[in-house]
């Protein structure tokens, strides 16, 4: 579910790359033929609408991973009962879905703000920790419907011994060609999208607030590898963060994007603004996600910058996504 948007795409071709039979399932009425080019069907679903899953096959499904729902992010107007549909009734049909079909296992999305009121120190954030959400801001109610939605899960855990693995996602780094999101329903620029596009033009750069803030920066591939050690993982489940345990710091973030992306010629200079916000800080702790899934970061920071630079430059997705 899910399969047609960001972090859905680089899943489903990496559960596809390691040679399982993978269903592509979105919202769009059509994926331009993207999927048929390597044997994937694709079925437009509104999983809002529980007769629309009578399109998907009803055997021989082992497991589902749900990626679906409305973001802030792409909230140009705030509309609370998106959240409350696609998250909460679209997980439940979801859910029944899986015990219909007897699949195994259901992998789904979190979000990390149930554990926002972590942020602020270098001390990793368990991946077992008391959900919460915050209070008043445009992510609360996202938050809320995130939070209940696990609970349905572990309730169809203990009821049918459905496996559940619910990964906590924090920012997932990645291409897309949209570089714009929403906050508080105003359109504004992704920060390291902005900062790449002015290093390409070997303009200046402006590191705000304390330099040595750091920040788990973790990227899609590792994401999607976590999903694919869903599939046969061992274990009943539970809650997993994604991340790569490691904390970047803002200073070498800017640095970082200097050398992978500003011409060698005229590379952006930094300039200090110790006036303006911190970024936000969070470690994940991903001791469990490696002891339970076996899961191993592949991808450090100037990694994931220098695949990102050529995924930028190969546009495989381009049929699906645009340019």
């Amino acid at each position: 579910m899910g399969a047609t948007g960001a972090v859905g795409t680089y899943a489903t071709m990496d559960l596809y790359s390691c040679g399982y039979k993978v269903i592509a399932v979105g919202h769009r009425s059509g994926d331009n033929g993207f999927f048929a080019q390597y044997g994937i069907p694709y079925y437009s679903v509104d999983i809002v609408n529980k007769n629309d899953f009578d399109k998907l096959p009803n055997n021989d499904i082992w497991a589902v991973v749900n990626l679906a729902g409305s973001l802030p992010a792409n909230m140009s107007e705030y509309n609370p009962q998106l959240y409350i549909d696609s998250i909460m009734t679209g997980s439940l049909n979801v859910l029944d879905y899986c015990i219909k079909v007897g699949a195994s296992r259901i992998v789904y999305a979190q979000s990390i703000s149930d554990v926002i009121h972590l942020y602020g120190t270098k001390n990793p954030i368990p991946a077992d920790v008391p959900m919460k959400f915050p209070l008043n801001n445009d992510h609360s109610v996202y938050a809320i419907c995130k939070n209940a939605s696990v609970n349905l899960i572990e309730h169809y855990y203990a009821k049918y011994g459905l496996k559940r693995f619910v990964l906590r996602f924090p920012n997932i780094y990645l291409y897309h060609p949209n570089k714009y999101y929403y906050v508080d329903c105003v359109k504004k620029w992704h920060s390291f999208r902005y900062l790449i596009d002015r290093a390409q033009k070997g303009l200046p750069l402006e590191l705000w607030g304390n330099p040595d803030v750091v920040r788990d920066m973790v990227y899609v591939k590792d994401c999607t590898q976590i999903i694919c050690k869903t599939i046969d993982a061992n274990v009943n489940g539970g809650v997993y963060n994604v991340g790569t345990g490691i904390g970047t710091s803002m200073r070498s973030q800017i640095e970082g994007i200097i050398k992978v992306f500003s011409p060698q010629n005229s590379p952006s200079i930094i300039i200090e603004r110790p006036d303006m916000p911190d970024s936000p800080e969070y470690i994940m702790d991903i001791s469990k996600t490696v002891s339970e899934l076996g899961y191993i970061p592949k991808y450090m920071y100037i990694d994931y910058l220098k695949d990102m630079k050529v995924t930028m430059e190969i546009t495989p997705f381009k049929l699906l996504w645009g340019v």
